[in-house]
């Protein structure tokens, strides 16, 4: 019956510590963005998007070879508004 109950409080305690530490990380992780979400987000869309560009078949008249440029400067004005947001703390 002990043996049982120190079975199951080790377990429960290393699961505990796991989740903690898990936690941690996954908020460290967050706070390094916390600062512009949206931008980052925006960012990971827009790539996602230029990915599906890329893969496309190349028949569009090179309009897809344009939205791929015109992403690309999105992706750097986003970026520059990122930089402009981090002088402005």
């Amino acid at each position: 019956m002990i043996s049982n109950n120190l079975r199951t409080m080790k377990i429960t305690l290393r699961t505990y510590i796991t989740s903690l530490v898990a936690a941690l990380a996954i908020g460290a992780t967050f706070s390094a963005f916390a600062g512009q979400p949206h931008m980052e987000a925006a960012i990971s869309h827009l790539e996602a998007a230029k990915a599906e560009l890329q893969a496309a078949e190349s028949n569009k008249g090179g309009w897809r070879v344009e939205a791929i440029k015109t992403i690309d400067l999105v992706i750097g004005q986003v970026r520059n508004g990122e930089g402009a947001a981090k002088k402005n703390r």
